[in-house]
C-alpha cells in the first residue's frame, strides 16, 4: 500500500508540474497585410502542441477553422465594440448568438469571452471607463440568456498598469487610485460569476521605458538582486509583478480570484533590446519557471497563460514602438525565429504549405545617384504605406549601408502590394531584380501568395484598379515634384 501511495504522490506531482507547460496558449492576432489562411494557423497550433488560443476579435474565418480543433477558444469583443454592447442589450444577445452560441453548436471548444482589451490604459484617457464594466456585465446576462452561463465565462484582459505597488514590494500593491472603486466592481463581478482576472505582464515594456531598469531582473536566471517582501524573495519581474496583483486582490477580499496571464512575450525586432537571443532567453525562462508548477510565493500551483504573440502582425500600430509589429515567436510566413521548446522536448514547427509570390524583390537602381532629389520621398511614402520597422539602431537591418536602407524600403512596399510592376516605379528610381538581397540577419522578405491570404489590395483597396490609379497618381506626383 504504501508504495502504491508514493506512485500516485509520484504521477500527481509529476501532473501538476507538467500542466505548467501543456496548458500553454498563444495569442493569434491577424492585423497584418497577409495574414496566413485561417487553416494553417490552427494546424501550426496543434503541431506546436498549444491547447489553447487566444483571440481579439470572432471573424467568421478565424472561427470556422477552429471548428473541432479541439482548441480552447477565448474569442475577443474590441474596445469600439464596448460601448454598443454596453448600452444595447439586443446587441449584446444578438453577439453572444452569433460569435457564441452558433460556433459552439459547431464544435467551437470557447471557454471565455474577452470584454475589451486593456480599456484601462491611461494612454486612452478614460475613453472606455464608463462602458467597460456595463458591458461586461451585458455579455454575461447575454451568455446566460443563451444557457451558457455556466459553460463560458466572460473576462476582461487588462495591463498590469491597473494595479502598483507604493514600494518594490508586492505587498504593498493595490489598484490604481483613479480606478480603484471601478476595479472592484469588476472584480466582485468576475468573483460572483465565476469568471476570472485576465492580465498582460510585459517585462520588455519595463526595460523598453526605463533605461535604469536592471536587465537581468527582466528574466529568470536569478541573477539580478532579489527584492525581500517578508517571507518571499522575488529575483525576477514576472513574479514581483503577478504577486502585486494578488496582494491587491487578496487585501480587497478577494484573494482567491482565478487568474490568467493573457499576455506575456519578448519582441524580436524595433529595438536595440528586441531580438531572437534576448526573446528565447525570456521565453524559454519563462516557460521552464512554470514548468515546476510551483507558481509564485502568494499563489502556488500551475499558471494559466498565453504567450504573446503566435505570428508577426506587420499592420499593428507603431504608436507604442517599432517592436510592436515583431512580437510573434513565428515570422509572418510562418517560420520559427528561434528554438523554443513548448514542453515536448522539441522545437517549434514551422507552418505547412505556405505558398510564396515569385522570387523576386524591388531594389534602388544602381545607376541612381544618392543625391538623387526624389528619393527622400520616395522612401517615405514606401515606409508609411508598408514596415520599415526593421530599420533602425540595433534592429535586425540596422546595419545596412544607405542603398540597402531604400532598397528594404522599395521591396517592402513592392510585396506588401503582391509584387504589382508599377509598385516597383518610384519614379524610375527602383527596378526588379531575382537575386535575393538579404544579408547576415536582414531578410528582405517575400509575400505570401494572394491567393492564399487575405492580401493588402483586398483588405484596404478592395479593388485592382483602383490600386492601379493610386500608384499610377503616386508616380506622376513625385516625377513633378
Amino acid at each position: 500500500m504504501d508504495s502504491w501511495r508514493l506512485w500516485v504522490v509520484v504521477v500527481v506531482c509529476w501532473a501538476a508540474a507538467a500542466m505548467g507547460v501543456e496548458a500553454i496558449g498563444a495569442n493569434w492576432g491577424t492585423q497584418a497585410s497577409h495574414p496566413l489562411p485561417p487553416d494553417t494557423v490552427v494546424q501550426l497550433l496543434k503541431d506546436n502542441g498549444f491547447s489553447k488560443v487566444k483571440l481579439f476579435d470572432a471573424e467568421d474565418g478565424t472561427m470556422g477553422a477552429l471548428r473541432k480543433s479541439g482548441l480552447e477558444v477565448m474569442v475577443g469583443i474590441p474596445n469600439d465594440m464596448l460601448l454598443t454592447m454596453a448600452t444595447n442589450m439586443k446587441a449584446a444577445n444578438k453577439w453572444v448568438d452569433r460569435n457564441v452560441s452558433s460556433f459552439l453548436n459547431d464544435g467551437v471548444k470557447i471557454r471565455y469571452v474577452a470584454v475589451g482589451n486593456e480599456p484601462f490604459l491611461e494612454t486612452y484617457n478614460g475613453s472606455f471607463l464608463q462602458t467597460t464594466f456595463p458591458a461586461i456585465r451585458n455579455i454575461q446576462t447575454a451568455l446566460v440568456n443563451a444557457g451558457l452561463g455556466d459553460k463560458v465565462k466572460v473576462t476582461c484582459p487588462l495591463n498590469a498598469d491597473v494595479y502598483q505597488s507604493s514600494t518594490s514590494k508586492p505587498s504593498d500593491g493595490d489598484f490604481r487610485t483613479d480606478i480603484h472603486d471601478l476595479m472592484l466592481t469588476i472584480v466582485k463581478f468576475l468573483s460572483d460569476t465565476g469568471g476570472a482576472f485576465t492580465v498582460n505582464i510585459y517585462p520588455f515594456i519595463s526595460l523598453y521605458s526605463d533605461p535604469n531598469f536592471p536587465v537581468d531582473y527582466a528574466f529568470f536566471e536569478g541573477g539580478s538582486t532579489p527584492i525581500v517582501d517578508g517571507s518571499a524573495t522575488y529575483t525576477n519581474m514576472f513574479d514581483a509583478n503577478y504577486d502585486t496583483l494578488i496582494w491587491a486582490l487578496k487585501k480587497n477580499g478577494y484573494g482567491n480570484l482565478p487568474v490568467i496571464i493573457g499576455e506575456i512575450g519578448w519582441p524580436t525586432d524595433g529595438d536595440m533590446n528586441a531580438n531572437a537571443q534576448m526573446a528565447q532567453r525570456f521565453n524559454q525562462g519563462f516557460l521552464k519557471h512554470i514548468a515546476t508548477g510551483q507558481g509564485t510565493p502568494m499563489r502556488p500551483g500551475p499558471v494559466d497563460v498565453y504567450l504573446f504573440s503566435l505570428i508577426d502582425e506587420d499592420m499593428k500600430s507603431i504608436q507604442p514602438g517599432n517592436f510592436e509589429r515583431h512580437w510573434g515567436i513565428f515570422t509572418y510566413d510562418g517560420l520559427p525565429k528561434y528554438q523554443l521548446d513548448l514542453g515536448q522536448s522539441r522545437n517549434l514547427v514551422k507552418a505547412k504549405n505556405v505558398k510564396y509570390l515569385e522570387k523576386k524583390w524591388c531594389v534602388l537602381k544602381p545607376s541612381v545617384s544618392l543625391n538623387e532629389p526624389k528619393l527622400s520621398d520616395s522612401v517615405s511614402y514606401a515606409c508609411a504605406m508598408a514596415d520599415c520597422t526593421s530599420l533602425g539602431y540595433k534592429t535586425s537591418c540596422g546595419g545596412l549601408d544607405i542603398r540597402s536602407n531604400i532598397s528594404y524600403a522599395f521591396n517592402s512596399f513592392y510585396q506588401k502590394s503582391d509584387q504589382d510592376d508599377v509598385a516597383c516605379g518610384f519614379s524610375n528610381l527602383a527596378t526588379i531584380t531575382g537575386q535575393d538581397p538579404s544579408t547576415g540577419n536582414c531578410r528582405f522578405g517575400i509575400m505570401i501568395e494572394v491567393d492564399s491570404a487575405f492580401s493588402w489590395k483586398l483588405h484596404h483597396v478592395r479593388s485592382n484598379s483602383f490600386l492601379m490609379l493610386l500608384l499610377v497618381l503616386l508616380q506622376l506626383c513625385l516625377s513633378f515634384s
